[in-house]
């Protein structure tokens, strides 16, 4: 089984880096323009380059939140079994947004075979 590894949701990991290059694309271009107070006239220079770096990442970000968007509306909705929320699973195996239970809907992968879901039905029909 491959590891995740981040503890949270595929979905929540693609707006976090959507989050971080908005906050850097900021930061960069606050910095930058922090150069025209530092430097006077070469400062104008030092700022169009970071303000055009800090755009870069700004449009990085905004392709980053597009693309988890796109991968949100075609995500597969269920219910966690832990948690009992409905959330979203992207690939065979993912987390819940809420609990961070491990899901899978691929049997190859899950902890319990079908021949124990069978004994545990058995067992439930015998006892009523």
């Amino acid at each position: 089984m491959k590891s995740i590894f981040f503890k949270s949701a595929k979905i929540n990991e693609f707006r976090l880096w959507g989050m971080i290059f908005t906050l850097v694309g900021m930061g960069v271009m606050i910095l930058g323009t922090g150069g025209i107070l530092l430097f006077g006239n070469v400062g104008k220079i030092i700022a169009a380059f970071f303000l055009v770096i800090g755009l870069i990442a700004l449009l990085i970000s905004v392709a980053i939140y597009f693309w988890a968007g796109m991968m949100s509306t075609s995500a597969t909705m269920l219910e966690c079994p832990e948690c009992n929320r409905q959330t979203k699973m992207l690939g065979k195996t993912d987390r819940c947004m809420f609990c961070k239970t491990i899901l899978t809907l691929d049997p190859d992968v899950a902890t319990s075979n079908v021949s124990d879901l069978s004994a545990d039905t058995t067992n439930e029909q015998a006892r009523t």
